[in-house]
């Protein structure tokens, strides 16, 4: 039997032997010799010699019983214990590279039925994939005209969600370096020792930044062993950017969006991943969800448990307790005959 916060016991059935003791407690309340002398009245008697001690003679017994009690809870051998669990890591690795060039800000996704930016959504899907691999090492680049690390491999993924948060526009040079991206990824990949090795890449339009093309970059990681999962961004056409006017007021103004679609194809088939284009929120969250269910991994744990057993406290207090109910007997609890 295990209750909350780790204490238990080893033989909870001995447990049962506590109802014997409010048993205990009647049969000692209903004792007492009969009276050798009957009086019609008691009040004579008020001033011959001191009042017996009676109140003691009750602490003595609920002294006795209470020590009872503890050593009936040492017999059943109270336990303090935790249990410990020992996740190794699934041996997949994972890197992901999100654009936050300038048109990352176009507002054609939602969230919660409310117009939002491409950003804030794409952080909001790549937490909760995040979120549902606890046992995966995962990094994060993010890239405009160039990229940067915002996250090494980790599986402390809590620290990489506070970083994650504060990705944001404009921390670059605006742009679009979707070679340079890959290759940052693979770098931080190339060393590890792992089962698998992937590269989750999100952008929204094409490559024209950067000292390496995409393809170049493909190819590199594929050398490596390492998939290239890519995602295009955003709606086909045009898109709402949202821009101040003369009064300070945010409006919207449709501007054309191109994602080379030919180039992330090519990306992904020869690193042998795939390709997704992803036009609102609900398709992103799905392609994050079919990334996640592709790239699993069996995960080892190891459980065992650690106790501290309390009996002895319970043993000693019990015992306590009957030393102290003897000493009170022959002292403040003694009567004279």
């Amino acid at each position: 039997m295990k209750l909350p916060d780790g204490f238990g016991f080893a033989h909870p059935w001995l447990l049962l032997l506590l109802l014997a003791i409010p048993l205990l407690a009647l049969l000692q309340g209903g004792r007492g010799a009969a009276p050798a002398v009957v009086f019609s009245s008691l009040r004579p008697l008020y001033a011959l010699g001191r009042p017996r001690r009676s109140r003691a003679g009750g602490w003595l017994t609920t002294l006795l019983l209470f020590a009872l009690a503890l050593l009936t809870v040492a017999l059943a051998r109270p336990q303090m214990g935790k249990t410990i669990s020992k996740v190794q890591a699934s041996g997949i690795d994972i890197m992901l590279a999100l654009d936050v060039s300038g048109s990352m800000v176009a507002e054609d996704f939602t969230i919660g039925g409310e117009r939002a930016s491409r950003i804030d959504v794409v952080k909001q899907v790549t937490q909760k994939f995040i979120e549902a691999r606890p046992n995966d090492r995962i990094g994060m680049v993010a890239f405009a005209g160039r990229p940067y690390l915002v996250s090494p491999l980790t599986l402390d993924h809590d620290w990489l969600l506070q970083n994650l948060e504060r990705v944001k526009l404009g921390l670059v040079e605006d742009g679009t370096a979707i070679g340079s991206a890959i290759a940052s990824c693979a770098n931080r990949l190339k060393e590890k020792e792992s089962k698998s090795r992937i590269v989750v890449l999100l952008t929204d339009g094409d490559n024209n930044a950067g000292k390496i093309s995409p393809l170049t970059a493909a190819e590199a990681a594929k050398a490596l062993g390492i998939k290239v999962y890519t995602i295009g961004a955003g709606t086909k056409g045009y898109a709402p950017m949202p821009m101040q006017d003369m009064f300070g007021r945010k409006v919207y103004r449709n501007m054309k969006v191109d994602v080379d679609e030919d180039t992330l194809t090519k990306i992904a088939d020869m690193t042998n991943a795939k390709y997704y284009r992803a036009t609102d929120t609900k398709t992103l969250t799905q392609i994050f969800e079919q990334i996640d269910k592709l790239e699993k991994s069996t995960v080892e744990l190891s459980q065992y448990k650690q106790y501290r057993d309390l009996f002895p406290w319970f043993l000693a207090s019990g015992f306590g307790l009957i030393a102290l109910q003897l000493v009170l007997a022959e002292t403040v609890g003694r009567r004279l005959p």
